[in-house]
């Protein structure tokens, strides 16, 4: 297997993958949605609330804002030695929302948390949980514990976590005429018109729509798109939790760890 890194940073990552198959790559796919485990807020007490906002809808609202997550300092709650329902320093962080509108209206947003944890905070100071008139209050006391996409949406590491094909797009120089159609079908600008000459540029952002092909008016079609089945580009964008190179490694460590227990379950072959 080989890996490039087309793009990274702190957020997002997109990698070129190749010598590997569909059912690899959808593997680590649903990992990474349902496995990597973050924090969130789970376990919200309300100690008054006189907004307009039913407190359900705004425990629901704070339990999707996404927080930066310390995997190293916290345990999954299954996992702490202290068994306990309501959680201990090393499985749960307390966050206070105490904010009054006094004479005008106000937003409260997620930077009017304070955190037992400097680290464990919202992802943004600027995500709005709900609008105050004057004289309107909310205190609560909200509990963050880490926990895992597959048991709430809540907990799942990124907005977004795709792969595709690599495209393959040639051009056969001795049928096409460089009428430049397929350029002007092609959205993405991976098709470009040089003088004369047809060339291919930024291949990776190909979504394999065909267009350029159906644009080529040459028979049999100068143009072909096609894609390659044991190469992938394979694309993470993070909720603001960890890094998208922390989710990747984790959900490695993840499949790591299924593999070694299937070994282990496997019946031993008696000779």
């Amino acid at each position: 297997m080989k890996i490039q890194i087309l793009e990274k940073n702190d957020i997002s990552m997109r990698l070129l993958i190749e010598g590997t198959n569909a059912p690899l790559m959808n593997t680590l796919r649903r990992i990474i949605l349902s496995e990597v485990p973050t924090m969130a807020v789970d376990d919200v007490v309300i100690l008054e609330n006189s907004s307009a906002l039913q407190d359900e809808f705004l425990a629901h609202r704070i339990g999707l804002v996404p927080l930066k997550t310390d995997l190293d300092t916290y345990n999954l709650p299954e996992n702490c030695e202290c068994k306990s329902e309501f959680g201990c320093n090393l499985c749960r962080v307390s966050l206070v929302l105490d904010v009054e509108a006094e004479d005008h209206t106000i937003v409260v947003r997620s930077s009017d948390f304070k955190s037992e944890n400097p680290t464990v905070i919202p992802v943004s100071n600027e995500i709005s949980l709900v609008k105050l008139a004057p004289e309107q209050k909310i205190r609560l006391e909200a509990y963050a514990r880490l926990g895992k996409g597959k048991d709430h949406a809540r907990w799942q590491s990124v907005s977004m976590c795709t792969y595709k094909y690599k495209p393959i797009i040639s051009v056969n120089t001795e049928l096409c005429n460089s009428c430049g159609e397929c350029v002007e079908a092609c959205s993405r600008n991976i098709i470009t018109k040089t003088g004369k000459k047809i060339e291919i540029r930024n291949l990776e952002n190909c979504t394999l729509c065909q267009d350029c092909v159906k644009a080529c008016q040459e028979t049999p079609k100068a143009v072909k798109s096609s894609w390659d089945e044991t190469s992938f580009i394979f694309a993470i964008e993070s909720t603001g939790a960890l890094t998208s190179e922390r989710i990747l490694r984790e959900a490695l460590n993840i499949l790591d760890g299924k593999l070694v227990e299937f070994l282990k379950q496997l019946p031993v072959k008696k000779t």
